[in-house]
């Protein structure tokens, strides 16, 4: 067994400091979290349902709390040799180690990967300030970058800001394109925010993983290393050396999603995908070379009118709308349909398109995109314009905050 300590993840000079010894299997295992002093080693934890323990195995090196953006939140318990494996495949599809500028928090795993990428490649990460994402000051500190291979990574609404203020700013575009990838996860990325962003010479590398796999595992629909991808059932199945051990102290959920088939251990993920092309490779049915599409979460579902609507497939028609590139869309009770998808977007964004509220109705125009797309059933009934969309920490949007608040306020 091996101490657990719980560590400032506001700090990412902290969690380097502590991860570096961590990843050599010496001293304790760590958790980061945004705010350190809420939860004292062995008491209950402060809006977790588990106690938090003072040990746990040796094998285990970081423990990430996932944000609970759709779901109440999990520890997730990743090794050293986890962790390495996942920096290994990322730095041999990118195309070998670089300098990183760090611009997500590092309690989240994609921010805790990129010091693990800069720990294993022996560089030196540049740090963006805490607070609101800023454009100007992302381009500047990637001048300072002084490698002359770099990358960073982001998601997809640091993606958007970056992407406006460099369509207006040609110091910013020339700043940004200078990066040899661009990695965006955490969420899907917005087809039409993708299109623009390469149009501006963005090397942007879609990314696809979560705590449970290390990071990101599949570039551009590719997996990297050593990763397996297959389907079952329309979920998608991952395997390979980035797994975490587990959950830490729910026994339950690691049986449900974590299994064993043929002797290779797969996790179940919880996404519906396909893959197309590819071979057999004999190890469980997993695809080799195949390309990996993510559709949506099978949990993100309504019923509305007895039709089943993914709202992620919603979301993606959607963003194809000028001003609704980074709408959200989640589901609300209706009394006549049960249930009905609403579109959430900020009031800055309808304006920087020129669309008018207040004019010919913007949720007419999403609602026909929509059902000529997806059909009629999948059409949303509502359009929620707000100020910002409520998100967290990570820049993913808040979906349980703003689903809650539909029910406050179901008008």
């Amino acid at each position: 067994m091996r101490r657990l300590e719980v560590i400032d993840g506001s700090d990412p000079s902290v969690v380097g400091r502590a991860l570096r010894v961590a990843l050599a299997n010496d001293g304790p295992a760590l958790l980061p979290r945004e705010f350190v002093d809420v939860v004292p080693l062995g008491d209950p934890s402060v809006g977790r349902t588990s106690t938090l323990p003072a040990e746990v195995p040796r094998a285990i090196a970081l423990v990430i709390e996932t944000s609970g953006s759709s779901g109440l939140p999990k520890r997730v318990a990743l090794s050293a040799d986890a962790l390495l494996a996942s920096a290994a495949a990322a730095e041999g599809a990118l195309g070998g180690p670089g300098q990183w500028l760090l611009a997500l928090p590092t309690h989240y795993i994609a921010g805790v990967q990129v010091l693990v990428r800069s720990i294993a490649a022996g560089t030196t990460p540049l740090v963006l300030g805490r607070g609101h994402f800023s454009a100007a000051d992302f381009a500047a500190l990637a001048d300072r970058l002084e490698a002359p291979v770099r990358y960073t990574s982001l998601v997809p609404a640091q993606l958007a800001r970056l992407v406006t203020a460099a369509e207006a700013d040609a110091g910013i575009r020339r700043s940004v394109s200078r990066f040899d990838a661009v990695l965006v996860g955490g969420q899907a990325l917005p087809a039409a925010l993708h299109e623009r962003a390469l149009a501006l010479g963005i090397a942007v590398v879609r990314t696809y993983g979560s705590s449970e796999t290390a990071g990101g595992c599949v570039y551009d629909g590719l997996p990297i290393g050593q990763t397996l991808a297959r389907t079952r059932g329309g979920e998608l199945e991952l395997s390979g050396p980035s797994l975490a051990v587990g959950y830490l102290g729910d026994e339950e959920l690691n049986e449900a999603k974590f299994f064993t088939d043929e002797g290779v251990r797969w996790y179940r993920t919880g996404d519906a995908g396909t893959i197309e092309g590819g071979d057999a490779s004999g190890i469980a049915g997993a695809v080799a070379g195949g390309s990996v599409t993510v559709t949506g979460r099978l949990d993100n579902v309504i019923i509305s009118g007895g039709i089943k609507v993914s709202l992620d497939r919603v979301e993606r028609i959607v963003q194809w709308v000028p001003g609704f590139e980074e709408a959200v869309v989640v589901g609300a009770a209706d009394e006549v349909w049960g249930q009905v998808g609403v579109v959430v977007v900020e009031e800055s964004a309808l304006a920087a398109a020129g669309v008018q509220v207040g004019g010919a109705d913007p949720l007419e125009q999403v609602r026909r995109v929509v059902a000529d797309a997806a059909g009629r059933a999948a059409a949303p009934a509502r359009l929620l314009v707000v100020e910002r969309v409520s998100r967290l920490s990570s820049g993913k949007p808040d979906r349980q905050l703003i689903a809650s608040r539909l029910q406050d306020d179901p008008h």
